[in-house]
């Protein structure tokens, strides 16, 4: 069985992954909000995780509504 894999967008502040995470929801989009993982950053705040199929589906849904800073694969 092949791996999961995952890409999470990390966001300025919480506040916009918070509105990315509504626009998500809205969109039946699934996602999961988590802690930005330590190698990635030593900012605390959340990040929105995906999976790798999904990123170009959740770009489509921010792009012109939140900012994102990157996209990272875990």
């Amino acid at each position: 069985m092949e791996e999961q894999r995952y890409v999470v967008f990390l966001f300025p502040s919480v506040s916009y992954a918070l509105k990315a995470e509504k626009i998500l929801k809205a969109a039946g989009i699934v996602h999961k909000l988590i802690p930005v993982p330590r190698h990635i950053s030593s900012d605390c705040g959340v990040c929105l995780r995906i999976t790798e199929a999904k990123e170009q589906d959740v770009a489509g849904a921010l792009r012109g509504k939140v900012a994102w800073d990157k996209v990272v694969l875990l």
